[in-house]
């Protein structure tokens, strides 16, 4: 069973458990130093911070998306650099109800590395918890992976050309996670093209949550997503944003409603409208 999310009581069950790596990636897509800042105040003992700009993400072309991902063999060797063996139950927050961290979560399946977890409620919870907290920096990792090659993946991703062949010959349906008025091309705060992909669906991430910035539950996100894929499947589902982040919140969602199989276009918007000769979408969503 794919793992999914953690409590803040069950993490500080295990926080000091041999075999826990915590990942702290608190970020702001319009303040990159926010996240780094917001760790050096303060973080849960023993975390590990990782910036979703320069660590998280490969050099930027223009043409690749705002977040490209690294190669397989660069993310796995910056996950063992910090001491990530194929058996360590690796646990990702945030301070913005999970994005970050499902896209670290989406990362690690990716690799291969099926013992990954998102903190439920990200760092409200924990310290609305009154658990512990520290401004001290992690000891450098003592533990290298034992096996620096990425193992067979459990996540797989969508190129750009497969998105697009689908339009003509749909074998697929995208959804976006994007806000209703970028999907419907009203606004476009960090892309220079409003509009989305053709026959994309929309579900903004933020439905994924409660008031308190917990998922809800698995049962009325089954239902929610159900009522939205009318009868697809879910392996025939491709999930899309504007840079490949909130994507994952709505896969990690549907891994918790049980609806699991759903694939990442990474590239997401930033990459598709980057190449003005692909076709753009304006209004409602399709049917």
């Amino acid at each position: 069973m794919t793992m999914t999310l953690i409590s803040a009581a069950s993490l500080a069950e295990r926080l000091d458990a041999p075999g826990v790596r915590v990942f702290d990636v608190r970020h702001d897509l319009t303040d990159h130093a926010a996240g780094r800042l917001a760790y050096e105040a303060g973080h849960i003992p023993g975390a590990r911070y990782l910036d979703h700009e320069t660590e998280l993400a490969a050099a930027r072309t223009g043409a690749n998306g705002r977040h490209p991902l690294p190669s397989r063999a660069a993310f796995g060797a910056l996950m063992a650099a910090h001491g990530v063996t194929p058996g360590t139950l690796v646990v990702a927050y945030d301070a913005s109800g999970g994005m970050y961290a499902a896209h670290l979560w989406w990362m690690l399946r990716w690799l291969g590395h099926g013992q990954a977890a998102v903190l439920d409620g990200g760092w409200q919870a924990w310290t609305a918890a009154g658990l512990p907290t520290t401004a001290e920096a992690a000891p450098a990792a003592t533990q290298p992976m034992a096996q620096a090659e990425p193992g067979a993946a459990l996540a797989e991703p969508v190129d750009a050309q497969a998105v697009l062949d689908n339009i003509a010959r749909p074998s697929f349906t995208v959804i976006d996670a994007r806000a209703a008025n970028r999907y419907r091309g009203e606004v476009e705060p960090m892309d220079p093209v409003a509009g989305h992909i053709p026959g994309a669906l929309n579900r903004p991430n933020g439905e994924n949550l409660q008031a308190d910035g917990r998922f809800k539950p698995a049962e009325q996100l089954r239902a929610e997503f159900s009522a939205l894929l009318d009868g697809r499947e879910p392996a025939s589902i491709v999930h899309q944003c504007g840079s490949g982040i909130t994507a994952c919140h709505n896969l990690l969602s549907m891994e918790v409603a049980g609806l699991a199989g759903s694939r990442l276009y990474p590239g997401s918007w930033s990459e598709w409208c980057s190449d003005p000769s692909r076709p753009v979408a304006k209004g409602g969503a399709a049917s």
